[in-house]
């Protein structure tokens, strides 16, 4: 049995990657209702329906659970809870355990390290107890709050013991990870789909460099032994499995100098990191969303070329609209605008992917396309 087109799908959460989610939905013959607080909001006004409530209003919950076949998350932040209540009624893709796992880094961390997954030193603190007790092997590190970082926000670099307290501070004093910063050669990130009947479809992998804590570009396929490049599918698929998760993951990973993988975060959604799949792959993560939820059977991850995708952020709105001749004049180049009213540094106002049948020509055309935007 699978969902046919025709049928209306419940989204919680109004961003951008929730935006290509609908698209992709529509363009498979898809309905869909999105559940978000704001008054406007880039997933919202692409969508046949906006129900512009909080994520636990039990009036909005009801409407979707009567009116959706199937429901799923746009980012992870959506209380776990909310997708209880609606499980009750309807199919809820990822389902509301995994998520409450991946979007807590405490209970994340302690997932991988029960589950012997190899991750880097760190330790948690709740309070300042836990501080006067650390362990001073993890400094220098890198402070993070439990819940609601992104972007690197809810993050701050802990250079020495005694500035510790005043990073705890200024996170709140809520509960944190401290975690050992290690040698990194790169980052990569495995993206991968998962169903009911345990068919597990995986995505080429990208190396991703960020800059200021937020991804830049990311580069398919990573330069990386295929040795290196396996280790991290394997355990990807072993997280998920683990997890009991359904839907489209994100296993983002640290390869250390001395090559060792270990994993960075879990992310239970589509990623920014697999936003050249919608035009370097057979099938894009958000069309294998769908399917997933749906029923359907996963479609092809095949690489088609090789392809660079880099952000484009808020800081290039400084002196006015950027000049999109400069992206649209490549006839390689693909631009994508996420519909966001307001440009802020630092937020992602869209990005833009560079095809090419080398990684090397699109890492060339790509670095001199976003040179010239900077100016």
């Amino acid at each position: 049995m699978y969902i046919k087109p025709g049928a209306m799908l419940g989204l919680l959460g109004g961003g951008q990657l929730g935006r290509m989610f609908v698209m992709a939905a529509q363009q498979m013959g898809y309905r869909v209702t999105v559940l978000d607080p704001a008054t406007e909001s880039p997933a919202g006004s692409v969508a046949e329906r906006h129900l512009q409530a909080d994520y636990l209003d039990e009036q909005a919950l009801d409407e979707l659970k009567s009116t959706c076949a199937a429901v799923t998350i746009e980012f992870e932040n959506v209380p776990a809870r909310a997708l209880r209540y609606l499980a009750e009624h309807c199919i809820v893709s990822p389902g509301a355990e995994s998520v409450s796992i991946a979007q807590n880094r405490i209970l994340e961390k302690q997932f991988l390290a029960e589950n012997n997954f190899p991750i880097g030193p760190f330790t948690v603190i709740r309070d300042e107890q836990d501080i006067s007790r650390i362990d001073t092997s993890l400094i220098p590190g890198i402070l993070k709050a439990s819940q609601f970082g992104y972007d690197g926000k809810g993050q701050i670099s802990v250079d020495d013991a005694g500035s510790l307290p005043e990073a705890f501070s200024k996170l709140g004093n809520k509960p944190c990870v401290l975690e050992k910063r290690l040698p990194l050669d790169r980052e990569i990130s495995v993206i991968l789909a998962r169903d009911n009947l345990n068919q597990i479809a995986l995505f080429p992998v990208p190396e991703n460099r960020h800059e200021q804590g937020i991804l830049d570009m990311s580069i398919v396929p990573a330069a990386l032994p295929d040795e290196i490049i396996g280790k991290a599918r394997t355990i990807a698929q072993q997280i998920a499995i683990r997890l009991n998760y359904i839907g489209v993951l994100c296993v983002e990973f640290f390869v250390l100098a001395d090559g060792k993988v270990l994993v960075n975060e879990i992310a239970p959604r589509p990623h920014n990191s697999g936003h050249y799949s919608l035009n370097a792959c057979i099938t894009s993560q958000f069309e294998q969303q769908v399917r997933v939820l749906c029923g359907l059977p996963h479609g092809s991850t095949q690489l088609i070329q090789a392809a660079v995708m880099t952000n484009i952020l808020g800081d290039l709105w400084k002196n006015g609209d950027p000049d999109w001749s400069l992206i649209l004049g490549n006839p390689q180049a693909k631009l994508h605008l996420y519909g966001k009213h307001e440009a802020k540094p630092g937020r992602k106002m869209g990005h833009f992917t560079v095809l090419a049948d080398t990684v090397e020509q699109a890492m060339q055309q790509s670095t001199q396309i976003r040179s010239a935007l900077r100016r």
